[in-house]
């Protein structure tokens, strides 16, 4: 395949030549098949390939906005004789980077490291790449594909900050059932010995008395559950307040899993995931928010009326939004008989008002994600 400079030289050669058999030139004549002499070494430069081995990964492929995320190219030259020097094309995001690789002798491997783009959330497919070769000027250039396509997940900005409001935990008493988070302080029952309990909770008296290794099964007691929902329709945003509200979304996922709370995330698009006290299914719920995108078809917080289950007590509500209209965010306030607590954070508030007043849901309202984690700071702690 002709290169730019190949094309160039492919014209030229052709504009030589008939020039110098119009003007009976003989020295543009002798030019233009010089010319062509190139043009047909180079191309016979490159018909032995070279037989090589590549491998691509994505290092580390899950990230937050802004951290550093590495592609690794291992290139080996398995045939009997020297390589020359290659170039990578890596495809990422509907962009494409260069890699430039060296001459290789038989046998001989390198890695290469380039950083890959990280500013902005999301599901990045990364590849397929392509591994080409060219003459030394540089005219002919072949190339293959190498490598499966590898994902980079970008997750959204954590800022530190405090879960929503818990109001009153879910059972004044703990947890009634063997299912309940273990490792508290609270007796719930005596079980059999397990490889890798705890040898201090041996009951020694019911040991003696059945013959077996019993224990104590404690429990956590007073756990509530979070309900994280976030907006995902398209009329309370513009580009940069969606992110500012996933950034939100994301930070109160987190800080519930910190304090290990069981934390049930949903968005108005019928996206879920959830995440249980030990933090299982956080990396699952993570993904989801790197991968969601407003709708103009999403019906909004509207929504949250079927989405709310029946009362539940221990379960409180976070409900993440931008600037919607005030019979959207009454859907809060409809729901909120059903949990402990309800909260609505609104982002992307560009002229300072205060957040929508709704009967019994706290409200915080802010430009950007970073004034949020401010202002919640001060209010919740």
């Amino acid at each position: 395949m002709l290169t730019r400079n190949g094309w160039w030289f492919a014209v030229l050669s052709a504009t030589f030549f008939v020039t110098g058999v119009i003007l009976s030139y003989r020295e543009l004549i002798m030019i233009s098949l010089a010319m062509l002499a190139s043009l047909i070494a180079a191309g016979l430069s490159i018909l032995l390939r070279p037989d090589l081995e590549v491998k691509r990964e994505v290092v580390p492929c899950r990230v937050n906005e802004g951290d550093a995320a590495s592609g690794v190219i291992t290139i080996t030259n398995v045939g009997r004789r020297r390589c020359p020097p290659m170039r990578a094309l890596e495809a990422i995001g509907g962009t494409s980077m260069n890699v430039s690789l060296p001459s290789l002798a038989a046998g001989a491997s390198h890695t290469a490291h380039y950083l890959l783009p990280t500013g902005r959330r999301g599901c990045y497919t990364v590849g397929p790449l392509r591994i080409g070769h060219s003459d030394p000027l540089r005219l002919i250039q072949v190339s293959r594909t190498d490598s499966g396509e590898a994902t980079l997940w970008v997750h959204p900005r954590i800022h530190k900050a405090s879960p929503i409001p818990t109001g009153r935990s879910q059972e004044l008493e703990g947890p009634a059932n063997v299912h309940a988070p273990h490792g508290g302080i609270a007796f719930h029952s005596l079980r059999v010995y397990q490889p890798g309990d705890d040898p201090r909770l041996i009951h020694w008296r019911s040991t003696a008395r059945v013959g077996t290794l019993m224990v104590r099964h404690t429990v956590i007691t007073n756990e509530p559950k979070l309900m994280i929902v976030l907006d995902t329709s398209a009329d309370p945003y513009d580009e940069e307040s969606f992110e500012d509200a996933v950034r939100v979304a994301a930070s109160l996922v987190v800080a519930g899993v910190d304090k290990r709370y069981p934390v049930e995330f949903r968005t108005t698009g019928n996206v879920r995931g959830s995440v249980d006290a030990t933090g299982h299914g956080q990396t699952d719920v993570l993904d989801k928010l790197a991968a969601v995108q407003p709708s103009a078809s999403d019906p909004g917080l509207g929504s949250l009326i079927p989405l709310a289950p029946p009362r539940d007590r221990g379960v409180s509500l976070g409900v993440v939004s931008g600037q919607p209209a005030i019979e959207q965010a009454r859907a809060v306030g409809a729901v909120r008989g059903r949990f402990d607590m309800a909260t609505l954070v609104q982002v992307g508030e560009r002229f300072k008002r205060p957040p929508l007043n709704i009967s019994g849901v706290l409200s915080v309202n802010a430009a950007t994600s970073a004034e949020w984690a401010r202002v919640w700071k001060v209010r919740i702690g």
